[in-house]
């Protein structure tokens, strides 16, 4: 059994994936890299074979027909054989010298009494045109180097939050979880970093700035005026995340820190979604604001209590022109200060 499985959604990425599988192989035989080529009309399958031939006990090449992000991360999931997995996107890549040490701690919890369920470690944004590249970390927030629980969790600042790109997760766990994100959709990443947190038990932190999230490419997802366009799919998305609350409402009761987190990413995603819809500007999109915000408030209204009086949550419904107004000036400054595309 390999001790790590790394999934590379591939979509047309010819021209930069080749940087991203490259840094990856520097973990040799305990890796199990899946390029998962999702249908691709460019070389992506050709490369993918490539590497594949080039490296048969490393790298696995898996095609298959177009059905977005989660559909590649689902493909993963399913055929990773290794003790824990790992996302990585076609645009970014690692660090080797961060990227030792993380194995070198999982070979460890591998051998381990205790069963480690989510590794955690920084990722840097690699933003286009930055002199200076800002680092995600979160040594305020948890313990570092020692397996912890949500107990040992402190307080997450506003914006500072677990992405895909942080994240190592016990694959038995996500298997046993039931994960599956939606097919031809966008932003399900989120869901990745959320549907399994109920099921972890046993954390470790590593203050090291392996993943690079690189930021700027033409066409990004998370470039804004695409995310005003694929608005219904970040809304889809939202709508899930606020579901699987409601849903799980008694399940998450039991672990206070944890369901807080949760809420307070919600918040985020939330606030995402109303911005980009203030930001679109048109009575429709404008409508769509108030349809989710309602949608919330009939699902579950402790929750949307809890969306709608929270600071951010509060500044994305302020009345009229001038509440907008304030409402995307303190998304301009979080644009600044956090490197969103």
């Amino acid at each position: 059994m390999k001790l790590l499985t790394v999934t590379i959604p591939c979509y047309n990425s010819e021209n930069y994936m080749e940087k991203c599988v490259d840094s990856l192989l520097a973990g040799g035989e305990d890796v199990e890299l899946l390029i998962v080529d999702d249908g691709s009309s460019d070389r992506t399958a050709e490369i993918a074979d490539n590497y594949a031939e080039k490296y048969p006990s490393i790298v696995r090449a898996i095609h298959k027909e177009n059905g977005g992000h989660g559909s590649a991360v689902n493909t993963g999931m399913e055929n990773a054989t290794g003790l824990f997995f790992k996302v990585v996107d076609s645009d970014d890549w690692v660090k080797e010298s961060e990227y030792r040490k993380i194995l070198e701690v999982l070979r460890k919890a591998a051998g381990g009494e205790t069963a480690l369920d989510m590794l955690i470690s920084n990722f840097v944004y690699e933003k286009q045109g930055e002199k200076k590249n800002k680092v995600m970390r979160y040594r305020h927030a948890l313990p570092e180097n020692e397996i912890f629980t949500w107990k040992q969790v402190k307080h997450f600042h506003k914006g500072q939050y677990i992405l895909m790109h942080s994240v190592i997760f016990r694959t038995k766990l996500l298997q046993e979880c039931g994960l599956k994100l939606p097919e031809n959709t966008f932003y399900v990443d989120n869901l990745f970093v959320f549907e399994p947190l109920p099921y972890v038990r046993n954390m470790y932190y590593m203050d090291v700035n392996f993943y690079r999230y690189y930021i700027g490419r033409e066409g990004q997802s998370v470039n804004e005026t695409i995310m005003i366009s694929r608005i219904d799919q970040q809304i889809k998305v939202n709508k899930i995340m606020v579901d699987y609350m409601a849903e799980n409402r008694q399940k998450l009761k039991g672990n206070r820190k944890m369901r807080n987190y949760m809420i307070n990413y919600l918040e985020i995603i939330t606030t995402v979604s109303s911005i980009l819809l203030i930001r679109g500007g048109t009575e429709e999109h404008l409508q769509k604001k108030k349809e989710l915000w309602n949608y919330i408030k009939q699902k579950d209204k402790v929750l949307y209590m809890r969306l709608r009086y929270g600071i951010l949550g509060n500044s994305m419904n302020l009345p009229g022109k001038g509440g907008r107004k304030i409402s995307i000036e303190g998304y301009r400054i979080c644009q600044r200060f956090f490197k969103f595309n």
